[in-house]
């Protein structure tokens, strides 16, 4: 079986990481924090109680003291996670670093109990579209070039698909958008660093970009993005995807053709035949 590419560099994901825990104000954590209330609050509707929950993140203080006695695990490539040990998996703002996102997604499902739930929250599609606009406009225009500076991220409609191949029943793919305005993209692309989100793409350029494609980035930014009151907004779309460890207990879908009443009865409506004529 081919391995996946390498798409991330984790070492310097690591790097970022431990940068933005030595800053002064520390990391910003603000989005992850937004997904633990998120996940919180769609636990509180779920009827069942979960007594081994396991969380994947790279923000381990974020979960301590949230209520969760759980187990947390470092978002490596091979999870620490033994199988069938849990009846609760979060994957917190991890996977879009994944190397191979289908193979982290059956390494959770297999640490799964059956009748196990599983939520991922990831950076979706429209993440920062405006800074990625700005900057391969810039660098078009100055260089004449593209280089790789964002991590790719998927579309809800391809991750919903994944849920289905990592082997999840009951797979659900849907998201929140969250716009935060900025004094300016510089201020932006601080919070990054804060955040340990900048580039650890493992085909970067290994060059600072140049200070002229900056500075016309951040002009088109601001032009391009206004937020009102002279600020710009930076969007952030966070995915989450929810599956079910199989279990005979659970609720299937009804073999075609299976239904035992017409739906033109249910509805109260006169069923008509198709013509064969064309139209």
């Amino acid at each position: 079986m081919k391995a996946p590419p390498i798409l991330t560099d984790l070492t310097a994901l690591a790097r970022h990481r431990a940068r933005a825990r030595a800053l002064a104000d520390g990391p910003a954590l603000f989005l992850h924090d937004a997904v633990l209330d998120e996940i919180q609050e769609r636990l509180s509707e779920v009827n069942k109680a979960f007594t081994s929950p396991a969380i994947v993140s790279g923000w381990p203080e974020v979960w301590s003291g949230s209520g969760f006695d759980s187990t947390v695990c470092e978002d490596a490539d091979i999870l620490a996670l033994q199988p069938g040990a849990h009846d609760l998996v979060i994957d917190a703002l991890t996977l879009h670093w994944a190397n191979d996102p289908v193979g982290r997604l059956v390494q959770a499902r297999r640490a799964l109990r059956p009748d196990g739930l599983m939520i991922a929250a990831l950076f979706g599609g429209q993440t920062l579209h405006e800074l990625r606009a700005s900057l391969a406009e810039a660098e078009a225009r100055v260089s004449g070039g593209l280089s790789p500076r964002v991590a790719p991220m998927a579309e809800i409609r391809d991750l919903g698909a994944l849920l289905q191949r990592a082997g999840f029943a009951l797979p659900v793919a849907d998201s929140m958008s969250l716009t935060v305005s900025y004094e300016t993209p510089w201020h932006l692309m601080r919070d990054l660093r804060a955040m340990g989100e900048t580039n650890a793409l493992a085909n970067r350029l290994r060059r600072p970009t140049g200070r002229a494609v900056m500075d016309e980035a951040a002009r088109i930014y601001t032009e391009s993005f206004p937020h009102g009151d002279g600020r710009i907004a930076a969007t952030f779309e966070i995915i989450l995807l929810t599956g079910w460890a199989p279990d005979e207990s659970q609720q299937k879908p009804l073999r075609p053709g299976s239904a035992a009443q017409r739906l033109s009865d249910a509805l109260g409506a006169t069923e008509r035949p198709l013509s064969d004529d064309p139209v």
